[in-house]
C-alpha cells in the first residue's frame, strides 16, 4: 500500500504553483525585458496606518509592453542575473 501513495504524482497545477503579480511598466530600454513596479498596501505594524510599499522586478518580455502598461508578472526559472519573472499578459494598454 505504501508503493502505491509513493508512485502517485503530483499534479500540474501543484506542482508549478507560481507566484503572479500585477503591475505597471516603468522602463522598456532593454531587449526582451521590462522593468515592472509593484505596489503593495501594508499596514504599519505599530501605528496602524495603511503605507504603500513598491518594488521593482525585471521581466521577461515578448509581447512587446509599452511604458504605462498594466500587466501580469509570473515567477520563472533564472532566466539572467536578475530576472525571475516573466510577462504572462497585458491587462490594460496605454493610449
Amino acid at each position: 500500500m505504501a508503493d502505491e501513495q509513493n508512485n502517485v504524482q503530483p499534479t500540474s497545477e501543484e506542482r508549478t504553483r507560481r507566484k503572479v503579480r500585477q503591475g505597471y511598466v516603468v522602463s522598456n530600454k532593454m531587449e526582451k525585458t521590462v522593468v515592472v513596479n509593484i505596489e503593495r498596501r501594508v499596514q504599519h505594524p505599530i501605528y496602524g496606518k495603511v503605507v504603500l510599499r513598491s518594488k521593482k522586478f525585471k521581466a521577461h518580455d515578448l509581447l512587446g509592453c509599452d511604458v504605462g502598461d498594466r500587466v501580469e508578472i509570473m515567477e520563472t526559472r533564472p532566466i539572467s542575473k536578475d530576472k525571475r519573472w516573466r510577462v504572462t499578459q497585458i491587462l490594460e494598454k496605454v493610449k
